[in-house]
């Protein structure tokens, strides 16, 4: 049997769990931290229940040991109503959830259960030392390079999708690199316009344009020392790509207006959502500016080529969104997440949070369940696009065509007007006229 450690410095909360989980697991108690010390320096825990308030110490301050010592456990806090916020924090530092006492009983044996099918996943995450979901083999090719390049002073390109997660990695290689001391300045080089990302990026002196009316510090000199991250460096102007290429050669930048040269020293990391190889070939973008910031390029696979982590994602995002809304739920039912495996994700990771958040806002269920979905996800799945042939022979009188398929993607949708005539184009209004009219048909 597995283990389950439950920390409480209330014996009867600790002795009354005892009772309902030793048929299931080998059980042991600590009531403080002698006993908490006993169990953690003597066996592996697979579970661990872990009260918000142990005495006068801090769960949060305990849970940074148990992660340390107890890196196979999953760890749900126990807390009071009030102690909300800080369950929000514990799942940040870690924890797999959190249960609001009094305890229910059913709630907190599902919360178990599902936090053991994701032992594995915890397993593998604990491992990486970066802030990104994922245990696909594509995504594991990512979690290496960043590991050989986080400390090295060399140009990296970051190449994927919108919503692959670019500055994720782009910050992943930061923080955990030998320039962390210091912030990450960001600049997205397509969102600011052309005749102002110049003076974003070198500064600019008082008098320097129009509208100058004070000295500016640029993103280069703040992050002398650090990291810049170019987002979007594909829609980056070809006259400015060339004072760009020289600021990266010579190691140092002027100022809008200034005369003097200042120094620098800055690690770029760059990404762009287009293929910069083609944009070279087509004078779109300098070749010799490509290769100064290509020295490593990592590619993001699409959410599509990665499905083995859509469980995962799902699971944190559903987690996150229940927080941040204050709703208990807790987790999605097997046909949804079977319409979330099938669905091809235009937008990536960003899509399929939003799909979640949307979920879990406008659902009136414990679970998520296919009719919380966007109506264009159930239609696109596999399993009802052929659910939704409707054969026609060729010589059908266009009316009855109308109704068989209007009758289909009825049966498809579970009877739900409004998700049909979304799916039609057509109003709830439009379907409740034709079904009335098909029953006066058909009594005729």
């Amino acid at each position: 049997m597995k283990n389950l450690l439950i920390i409480d410095d209330e014996k009867t909360i600790c002795y009354s769990l005892k009772f309902v989980f030793e048929d299931e697991f080998n059980v042991y108690t600590a009531t403080n931290m002698y006993e908490v010390n006993e169990h953690i320096e003597n066996k592996e825990f697979h579970i661990i229940l872990l009260d918000l308030k142990f005495g006068d110490i801090s769960g949060l301050d305990l849970l940074d040991s148990l992660n340390l010592k107890q890196k196979r456990s999953q760890i749900i806090m126990m807390t009071a109503y009030g102690n909300i916020e800080s369950s929000v924090k514990a799942i940040k530092k870690g924890a797999y959830d959190y249960i609001i006492k009094p305890l229910d009983i059913p709630k907190l044996k599902n919360l178990i259960n599902r936090s053991l099918e994701m032992n594995k996943v915890k397993e593998f995450i604990k491992e990486e030392k970066y802030n990104i979901l994922g245990i696909s083999k594509k995504m594991k090719e990512v979690f290496d390079v960043i590991d050989k390049i986080k400390d090295l002073d060399i140009g990296i390109l970051i190449e994927g999708s919108s919503g692959t997660g670019k500055e994720l990695v782009a910050k992943a290689i930061h923080e955990y690199g030998r320039r962390k001391s210091k912030k990450m300045e960001i600049v997205n080089c397509g969102a600011i316009p052309e005749n102002l990302i110049e003076s974003e990026l070198f500064g600019h002196k008082k008098g320097a344009f129009t509208g100058a009316n004070r000295d500016k510090t640029g993103r280069f000199q703040l992050a002398n020392g650090s990291t810049l991250f170019l987002d979007e460096i594909g829609d980056m102007d070809l006259n400015l790509q060339v004072k760009l290429l020289r600021a990266i050669q010579q190691k140092e930048v002027y100022s809008l207006g200034g005369e003097e040269c200042e120094k620098i020293d800055v690690r770029i990391i760059s990404a762009t959502n287009k293929d910069l190889k083609r944009e070279v070939e087509k004078g779109q973008f300098r070749e010799d500016l490509y290769f100064r910031l290509n020295v490593v390029n990592i590619k993001l696979p699409d959410l599509k080529d990665r499905k083995e982590d859509i469980p995962i994602l799902v699971n944190n995002f559903v987690k996150e969104a229940s927080i941040s809304m204050n709703k208990e739920i807790e987790g999605i039912d097997e046909e949804s997440y079977e319409i979330l495996m099938n669905y091809q994700y235009p937008g990536n990771i960003r899509e399929l949070k939003n799909i979640i958040r949307r979920a879990v806002a406008l659902t009136d269920n414990h679970v998520i369940k296919r009719e919380d979905l966007p109506s264009e996800l159930c239609i696109k799945d596999k399993r009802s696009m052929n659910k939704g042939i409707v054969p026609i022979k060729i010589g059908t009188n266009l009316s009855d065509v109308e109704k068989k398929i209007i009758l289909e993607t009825l049966k498809i949708t579970g009877e739900n007007r409004r998700k049909a005539a979304e799916i039609l184009g057509i109003s709830e209004r439009t379907i409740r006229y034709k079904l009335k009219e098909y029953k006066n048909i058909s009594g005729q």
